[in-house]
């Protein structure tokens, strides 16, 4: 009898789980920090499935792996409240709503070939201007503080422009960003609190073994076989594993792998990026949109399904990774100070892509810098919710046309 209440409150737990992040994924509109605070007053204020410090080790788990931080504290929370089966079914309330909607979004740019070229759509890249510019800025002054940090920054960005962008130069990026930050960071003198939550250390080194076989075995597969849906699993796969800093820095990443094949067009590519904007939840259902719309070995809704799992699944796999051993791995300097030049490597990346390819893309004629600077302002300094500021871009573009 205790056996079967046991597994009766679990099941009831896993669906707390899962109705509570529905809600948030229909309603969480601005991106990954906005998504934070929604966690912070629904979980820590409201629900009380948390306290303060306990969910401040979590968002700081999530800030140390690549991937989708606000994504991974909601895996995580799941995972506290009702074990493998919450962290699932939170992910999925979270996730899908705005997946869902970007799929729809690509069925609809796929039905009618001329939608990519739509003046609203346009007006969508230039939101787009404004909402990377306001990212950039933000991660800059939080994330390269120092001298050096913003010496790696501007390497980076350097680098990135100057040379042919592909996934090999972004990966020597960001490890080079590594080897600088565990040379010449220094770590904070804030004291570090121990994370309250224990792993299966076992489970931990399989999905850490996994995890870099997969990350490993892509480009060789890549190598051999070029244009399958092992190729495609693989090049959303590697975007989920390597990108640091939220869901803006995934725009270079999945660009340098579908465009050069042929898979998605530069304007297709950035309409579904502005319409990433408009919607609630995580920026990563962003690969929805690209396995719906492009023309490769995958498309429609089996193409959107394989590009969502597959840009996910670096998260769970590091999460079970890394959680047993996080609080040991907080107290290594070079650890701390090597992601440090990470996060300064990644401002760098999104400079050279608030440039190529949004800033050339979007930015036609003197109207169109007018009004991304417009949007610039409504956005970082009267604080708009981004979604408004995606819908005054579109009319905008839209009204510019038809006078």
């Amino acid at each position: 009898m205790t056996d079967i209440r046991r597994k009766t409150d679990e099941r009831t737990a896993a669906w707390q789980v899962f109705s509570a992040f529905l809600k948030l994924g229909l309603t969480s509109f601005g991106g990954p920090i906005a998504h934070l605070g929604y966690f912070n007053e629904e979980f820590v204020r409201r629900r009380r499935w948390l306290d303060d410090a306990t969910f401040g080790q979590i968002v700081a788990l999530c800030q140390f792996l690549p991937g989708p931080a606000s994504s991974q504290v909601g895996i995580i929370i799941g995972l506290t409240r009702a074990g493998p089966l919450g962290a699932l079914l939170a992910w999925a309330g979270f996730t899908l709503p705005s997946a869902a909607l970007l799929a729809a979004f690509g069925l609809g740019v796929k039905r009618l070939p001329g939608l990519a070229g739509s003046p609203w759509v346009h007006g969508l890249l230039i939101a787009a201007v404004a909402v990377v510019a306001l990212a950039v800025a933000n991660m800059y002054r939080s994330l390269c503080p120092d001298l050096p940090r913003k010496g790696v920054a501007f390497l980076a960005a350097a680098a990135i422009l100057f040379f042919p962008v592909n996934g090999l130069l972004q990966l020597g990026v960001i490890v080079a960003g590594a080897v600088l930050g565990a040379l010449f960071g220094r770590p904070s003198e804030q004291p570090i609190r121990a994370l309250p939550i224990a792993g299966n250390r076992l489970a931990a080194v399989v999905s850490g073994a996994v995890f870099g076989v997969l990350l490993i075995g892509f480009p060789l597969a890549h190598a051999m076989i070029r244009g399958g849906v092992l190729d495609v699993f693989g090049s959303f796969y590697e975007s989920g594993a390597l990108v640091f800093g939220g869901g803006h820095v995934v725009l270079p990443l999945l660009g340098a792998r579908v465009i050069p094949p042929g898979w998605i067009g530069p304007d297709a590519f950035l309409a579904g990026y502005g319409a990433a904007q408009a919607v609630p939840g995580p920026l990563f259902t962003f690969a929805a949109y690209l396995g719906e719309v492009m023309h490769g070995p995958v498309s429609g809704l089996p193409g959107a399904a394989l590009a969502l799992f597959a840009i996910y699944l670096p998260s769970f796999l590091l999460i079970a990774a890394v959680l047993p051993f996080w609080n040991d791995l907080i107290r290594n300097r070079t650890v701390v100070t090597a992601l440090q030049g990470v996060n300064a490597a990644v401002v760098g990346l999104l400079m050279a892509a608030l440039y190529q390819p949004i800033w050339v893309s979007a930015v036609r004629a003197p109207r169109d810098a007018a009004l991304a600077l417009l949007a610039f302002f409504l956005l970082g300094v009267c604080k708009l919710p981004p979604w408004s500021i995606v819908v005054m871009c579109a009319a905008a573009a839209q009204l510019k046309a038809l006078t």
